[in-house]
């Protein structure tokens, strides 16, 4: 703790006073551009991956960055994501995966689950992407069938956000945008769903037009 104390003390002596007038703008309300949806892995640190400021991230964290299909039984999740759909009016939702994902470790191998039985719970949402791996690839090896792994279960993950009702009503009114994404944490590299090609591209590559319109904007783009 004494770690985390000297760093809040830092942030108020040198990174606060820098930055005092966003602080102050967010002080009164926040319009993030997009509900951030990951895994609580300690590894994945957004505001670096994305070079993104306070306030522009909505950001809900859980083992598996699983989203439960929507029922009428209250959670964190169906919460978090009704607010920021509805009210937030956040344009874009991004269910992040990552590699050398413990959840996804977890999904696939139940068995060394039997003392975790809230985790084993959870990650039964994630159950259909484990079947679509033994579907697609029985005889890959396992660092094969954990990259696919990770990837439909971003996309299952997708699915089931659509099953929210504030969800459904944005996508109908075309005023909502779905991403998938899969952050390589030993690359730095981050992967995105292209619906043209049904694959994970680059995301230079798929998000290429909007780069450079953000570039010809004059928008500083790392």
């Amino acid at each position: 703790m004494p770690k985390f104390a000297a760093g809040v003390l830092k942030f108020q002596d040198t990174i606060y006073p820098e930055k005092q007038d966003l602080f102050e703008k967010l002080s009164q309300g926040q319009s993030p551009e997009a509900l951030f949806i990951t895994c609580s892995d300690s590894r994945i640190e957004l505001a670096m991956i994305t070079q993104t400021e306070p306030g522009e991230l909505f950001i809900c964290r859980n083992a598996g960055n699983i989203v439960p299909p929507h029922t009428e039984q209250t959670g964190a999740m169906t919460a978090s994501i009704e607010y920021a759909v509805a009210v937030l009016q956040v344009p874009h939702i991004v269910v992040c995966g990552h590699s050398g994902c413990g959840a996804m470790k977890g999904a696939m191998n139940p068995e060394g689950l039997e003392t975790l039985p809230h985790v084993a719970k959870w990650l039964g949402y994630s159950q259909a992407a484990v079947d679509i791996v033994d579907e697609l690839a029985p005889d890959g090896t396992a660092e094969e069938r954990m990259k696919l792994l990770i990837e439909q279960n971003v996309l299952l993950q997708l699915q089931h956000l659509r099953t929210h009702p504030s969800v459904a009503r944005r996508i109908a009114r075309g005023d909502v945008d779905l991403h998938g994404w899969v952050y390589d944490i030993k690359t730095g590299g981050v992967d995105a769903y292209d619906e043209a090609r049904q694959e994970f591209i680059h995301v230079d590559s798929r998000y290429a037009t909007e780069i450079a319109a953000l570039a010809g904007a004059g928008d500083c783009v790392a």
